[in-house]
């Protein structure tokens, strides 16, 4: 997503500025909109909500991990028009999992641990640059960029960590079937480019792909289908075994009655021979 300030100049130098204040204004406030779209398209839209969704998913659980997207970042304090909006960030450290309109750097202690950027055509030039040097000051210690249209730069996955104050590219292989594959120290978890270029997220602890929250919910809904199901055929051959059994029991019954038939018909012919 672009994310222009109101004084592009300030751009070629983020911070730190000779009159940079030392008490946080209370009384300033900082949109949360800078009026751009979420994406340019539909590849740059699904790869970013599903980062975000997937991450939030894997990090449910820890009230100490944010993760956001398409969020205003706000590094200066007291300026509310020196800002940046990374597609996909996570902040290990964070003070609760509640939910933000924006994040303030000076009040939450500190900056994004890991930022995306998923690359358009109007916007890749920006992540290469600005944003990468915003980053990079700021702290972040591992800046990932994803190409899902192809038409940006090649490959398709860019990964750099912060080695002091200035970023390293970090290697990215293809596999035997063509994935693009990068792997984030940060969250314990491969970067993957398919190669129909859709963006995937892998455990390799567990072995497994990450899903979104829909995903997810799509395999539990299937898992209670195929539940359904298999309960229904339990019910069902339960009854047919009760059924069985109440006609096994009922052949017994006439099994017995036959013999008891027998029975009488014998003694009564042994009476009739004796007299």
């Amino acid at each position: 997503m672009v994310s222009r300030t109101t004084k592009p100049a300030r751009e070629t130098a983020p911070f730190p500025y000779d009159d940079d204040p030392q008490v946080d204004d209370l009384t300033i406030d900082y949109p949360s909109s800078d009026g751009e779209p979420m994406a340019e398209s539909d590849e740059q839209y699904t790869a970013m909500t599903y980062a975000v969704s997937a991450l939030r998913v894997r990090y449910h659980h820890r009230q100490d991990v944010y993760i956001a997207g398409d969020m205003l970042v706000y590094y200066q304090m007291n300026r509310r028009n020196i800002r940046v909006a990374p597609d996909v960030f996570a902040v290990f450290g964070a003070t609760g999992s509640h939910r933000r309109d924006t994040w303030l750097v000076w009040r939450e202690g500190k900056a994004p641990d890991f930022v995306m950027e998923i690359a358009s055509p109007g916007t890749w030039r920006r992540d290469v640059g600005i944003k990468r040097q915003i980053y990079a000051l700021l702290g972040v210690r591992e800046y990932i960029r994803v190409d899902p249209t192809g038409q940006c730069f090649t490959p398709a996955l860019e990964i750099d960590y912060l080695d002091g104050t200035a970023y390293r590219r970090q290697p990215v292989d293809a596999d035997a079937a063509g994935i693009l594959r990068g792997y984030s120290a940060i969250l314990g978890l491969e970067i993957c480019v398919l190669p129909d270029l859709e963006l995937r997220l892998y455990d390799p602890a567990t072995g497994h792909w990450l899903r979104s929250h829909q995903e997810t919910e799509d395999v539990l809904a299937v898992a209670e289908r195929a539940l359904r199901i298999s309960e229904t055929a339990r019910q069902a051959t339960e009854s047919d075994l009760l059924q069985s059994e109440t006609a096994r029991q009922a052949a017994e019954a006439r099994a017995q009655q036959a013999e008891a038939e027998t029975a009488r018909l014998r003694a009564e012919l042994q009476r009739r021979q004796q007299q």
